[in-house]
């Protein structure tokens, strides 16, 4: 194949790529945001606006190390010049809360391996444990009454026109402002945190799956039902089977969802988990450790997203679309 056709298959809409090509389209989809990282990190006349003090001169309150801005470095130097003292020297650089890659790195591994300098900080895996706890029982328990429902819905219309309305309704009602009223009901611990990752999943939920379960072949139901199949046979032999890949994807989706809310909701009660860890750190302003918490968050969801797909061809090898590269 010319080199022009292989540049032509690149555009054209849903056609699978070659594996090589995949695989580097799909590295560069993290390299490419890494290196624009790099160089707003490291190359001084791209976005340095910032003087890091290396030598504070004839400037009382200037000491070395300091971070301050541009402006104001170069009045006080102005001030010094026109006074005929020592000039203060510095470097550019980028804010405090931008740190450079080498030292988000740095922190993502002290976090594990050095104990906390504060008496009532967590260690970083056992916050990102607690997380993980809140975020997964409270997915799971807004799976098992939203899937089944959501079913239910996809498949019978008087049931959609019974539910449907209200969860449409209530699903733009925003999570977090149940916060008071689960802290009240609930407790100052984990019940709320759970409580307010339900409602942000669970109508959404309702909604998808049953979207999912309408999309089945009509020429299926009819099928079962020439043959006489009964109205339980038809949902557990029909039904259920025959959309089951695209609702395991749904629930891929979903659980990202579950993440999203993990920050707001770890705020009502009790500050604690991963949330508790990032805004400790910011409070001291290591904003290190607050990127690399951030970048763990993103990591173990990216993994549980790919252990989860890997399951899914696993679960579901006649599924051309879970099988594709």
């Amino acid at each position: 194949m010319s080199n022009n056709k292989k540049s032509k298959k690149w555009l054209e809409p849903r056609v699978e790529l070659p594996t090589a090509q995949y695989r580097l389209i799909t590295l560069a989809s993290f390299v490419l945001p890494i290196l624009i990282w790099c160089l707003v990190s490291y190359v001084p006349f791209i976005w340095h606006p910032n003087v890091q003090i290396t030598d504070p001169g004839g400037v009382g309150y200037f000491k070395e190390g300091m971070m301050l801005k541009r402006e104001v470095f170069d009045t006080e130097s102005a001030k010094m010049a026109s006074e005929s003292k020592a000039l203060p020297h510095g470097i550019p650089a980028n804010p405090i809360y931008l740190p450079a890659p080498d030292e988000v790195v740095r922190a993502l591994y002290t976090s594990f391996t050095t104990e906390p300098q504060r008496r009532s900080e967590q260690w970083l895996h056992e916050s990102l444990w607690h997380s993980i706890t809140v975020v997964f029982t409270a997915f799971f328990l807004s799976s098992i009454i939203a899937v089944p429902l959501g079913i239910i819905c996809g498949t019978y219309a008087a049931a959609s026109r019974l539910t449907e309305p209200f969860v449409e309704f209530f699903r733009y009602l925003p999570a977090p402002a149940f916060g008071a009223l689960a802290v009240a009901v609930l407790g100052i611990h984990d019940g709320p945190k759970i409580a307010i990752i339900f409602i942000g999943t669970f109508f959404q939920q309702v909604l998808i799956i049953a979207n999912t379960t309408r999309k089945l072949d009509l020429s299926l139901l009819e099928a079962a039902l020439t043959l006489g199949a009964k109205r339980l046979q038809l949902l557990f032999k029909v039904v259920i089977p025959g959309v089951l890949p695209e609702l395991y994807r749904d629930q891929r989706i979903l659980l990202g969802w579950a993440w999203t809310y993990l920050i707001v909701a770890e705020l009502i009660g009790t500050s604690s988990g991963i949330t508790w860890f990032i805004t400790q750190q910011a409070r001291y302003k290591n904003f290190d450790n607050v990127f690399a918490a951030i970048f763990i968050i993103g990591v173990i969801g990216l993994l549980s997203d790919i252990i989860l797909s890997r399951l899914g061809k696993r679960l579901f090898p006649w599924d051309k679309s879970s099988n594709k590269a």
